[in-house]
């Protein structure tokens, strides 16, 4: 029997977890952009400028492309990068974990600081937007 309450334990645990790999990236930010009693939703708008603004050396566009529906290269390293827009790349903004990581790095990169909840978002809702 302890045995049979421990598969079902780990069966819960793995759903579990699949369940959170499945969450939407958005949804994590969008609470904690929510924090702040000022946020009144997402922009496409902000998110293109973010995109394009440069930062102490080069903007996102920069690797990216002025048009994210189109693979990129690193500036640095020559690495081609898939396009960021997922209309072209259905895997992109899917895994919560990975947009993390990449805003992460790349807001230190081009800003020198970590996004904010609402500027991640604001960039997810444009790169969203995209269509063919």
């Amino acid at each position: 029997m302890k045995q049979t309450v421990f598969v079902g334990g780990l069966a819960a645990l793995l759903f579990a977890a699949s369940l959170a790999r499945a969450a939407d990236p958005l949804d994590a930010i969008t609470a904690a952009a929510q924090a702040d009693k000022s946020f009144s939703g997402f922009s496409a708008a902000r998110g293109e400028t973010l995109f394009r603004t440069k930062g102490k050396d080069w903007s996102c566009s920069t690797c990216h492309t002025a048009d994210p529906r189109n693979p990129g290269r690193h500036t640095v390293t020559g690495k081609a990068i898939q396009p960021m827009a997922p209309v072209s790349n259905p895997k992109r903004l899917t895994d919560p974990a990975k947009v993390e990581k990449w805003f992460k790095r790349n807001c230190g990169d081009v800003f020198d600081r970590e996004c904010t909840a609402r500027e991640k978002g604001d960039v997810i809702t444009w790169l969203r937007s995209l269509a063919r």
